[in-house]
């Protein structure tokens, strides 16, 4: 009985949580407002930022929109104009609406302020849509449908408030030809600094990088070839050239930017992350793969493989080996990656594994890879890093006899062409001249076979299909099978000098 009393004594002493209003400024809203309607030049300060949305009083939102449409127009906006647009019985504070309007034009301040209050109005508008995104990840949570998991409504609120950090700011609108050449010069001075002398991210490799600039950021890049030519290995040792040579600057507000090389995501659909460490130990030691897996290795090769493990440790390379995700959960952990750790290449391999949305899924293959391809290029741009999309061929490349392939082989889609700035082909004689091997008993014939094996033996391509900001051509690397390794071709006149 005590405790009920105490209880109850509780309840009555302890007050009523306060209503917490939403934040906002009506005087900021109203100030704007009045000088918009004294000099309608007011509006081309806030205009490329600002919306009626964005006002948190309804009438507001209406006088702006009313405004907004007859400057537009090429009319001039004051309160005599608004106001025949204007439900003339509606109360404002006890104010009819043309006493209102008269008001906000009377007390306004100089046009001067108008930008100031412009960021204030907005800047309350994106607390209010965080507020409201809380307000529904709550909601939500409490009474979510039966197919909606948890791991869908985390991906949803990733992407409003990814969506809310890019929108919420005010630069953009045109910009001074004096302020795109100091942009112009910078990107020059930093393509000077980097490795390569490049405008993009440098692969490492050093012919395809004089074909391409490097990797630009942005880009879609897919590179396809059939199963057996190296796509994998190739995109291994581009996202391993790249994390390797990153180099961090710290600025004065504490934040870190790349100044060489770059952070590489690799999403690998179809490997598990510990066979991507093999293959890049194979590749740096030297070592065959298949040994470090079987165990067949002396104890100086154990050694020589720990001293480069101890050395990959501390390269920026972060794998992601879920298998079956959609292009959404895709996005959304790349976004988080570049929060957390920053971001300067996107590596997916490959594009056929992953997923579309359910309903496209249901209509046809075609239309999935257009939507995931198309959503690829968005988040490209959005991140405003290069993506390395990796693509199955068709089959119809086996049926020719020059099994080069082109634009056309590409697979399932025309979307991947069209959507993608650079389309690379991998290609190896080598794999197709294998297959050719005729009988030793044949003399003749195996004679002009191993001939032939010399030349293509240990030799690649990579044939550019389609380049945006570039030129189209072949270019010629080499390939060690054992480790799986790409590298630049020794040329003539570039050969080291004998000893």
């Amino acid at each position: 009985m005590a405790l009920a009393d105490s209880t109850a004594r509780k309840q009555v002493e302890e007050p009523a949580p306060l209503y917490r209003s939403a934040p906002h400024n009506i005087e900021a809203e109203q100030a704007l407002l009045g000088a918009i309607l004294v000099n309608n030049e007011a509006y081309y300060r806030v205009s490329d930022f600002l919306e009626p949305a964005h006002f948190f009083e309804p009438i507001h939102q209406k006088v702006y929109q009313l405004a907004r449409d007859l400057i537009r127009a090429g009319k001039l906006a004051t309160p005599v104009t608004l106001k025949t647009f204007l439900d003339a019985g509606v109360d404002i504070g006890g104010l009819t609406v043309s006493q209102y309007l008269a008001r906000l034009a009377a007390e306004a301040t100089t046009i001067i302020n108008a930008e100031d209050y412009g960021h204030t109005v907005y800047d309350l508008s994106i607390r209010r849509a965080l507020i409201q995104v809380g307000e529904d990840m709550v909601n939500v949570a409490y009474d979510a449908p039966v197919d909606f998991s948890p791991r869908n409504q985390i991906e949803d609120a990733e992407r409003r408030l990814y969506e809310l950090a890019e929108t919420g700011r005010y630069d953009g609108g045109f910009q001074r030809f004096a302020q795109a050449l100091t942009t112009a010069i910078d990107m020059a001075a930093h393509a000077f600094q980097r490795d390569g002398k490049l405008s993009g991210t440098a692969t490492g490799l050093d012919d395809l990088d004089r074909m391409m600039g490097g990797l630009q950021q942005s880009d879609l890049i897919i590179l396809a070839g059939r199963p057996g030519m190296g796509k994998t290995a190739l995109a291994t040792n581009i996202g391993y050239n790249i994390a390797k040579a990153w180099r961090g600057e710290v600025k004065a507000d504490g934040h870190t930017v790349t100044v060489n090389g770059g952070i590489v995501g690799f999403f690998s659909l179809e490997m598990s992350a510990e066979q991507l460490a093999t293959r890049i130990i194979a590749e740096q030691t030297g070592i065959p793969s298949n040994q470090i897996r079987r165990g067949g290795i002396s104890e100086s090769d154990f050694e020589k493989i720990k001293d480069y493990s101890i050395e990959l440790q501390h390269i920026p390379l972060y794998v992601d080996e879920t298998g079956g995700l959609s292009v959404a959960q895709l996005a959304a952990r790349a976004r988080r990656l570049k929060r957390q750790r920053g971001l300067d290449l996107l590596i997916v391999d490959y594009l056929q594994l992953l997923q579309g949305s359910t309903r496209r899924s249901a209509e046809n293959r075609v239309q999935e890879i257009t939507e995931i391809t198309t959503k690829l290029k968005a988040l490209a741009k959005e991140l405003n890093v290069p993506i390395l999309a990796l693509s199955q061929l068709s089959r119809q490349v086996e049926s020719r006899d020059d099994k080069r392939p082109q634009l056309s082989d590409l697979r399932e889609s025309g979307s991947i062409e069209q959507d993608a700035d650079v389309v690379l082909f991998v290609y190896r004689e080598e794999y197709y001249h294998q297959m050719r091997k005729p009988l030793e008993s044949s003399r003749e014939k195996f004679a002009e076979w191993l001939a032939e094996a010399d030349k293509v033996h240990g030799k690649a391509e990579v044939i550019i299909g389609k380049q945006r900001h570039g030129p189209t051509g072949t270019v010629e690397l080499q390939f060690d099978a054992a480790v799986t390794r790409f590298s630049s071709l020794a040329r003539e006149g570039r050969l080291p000098e004998r000893m």
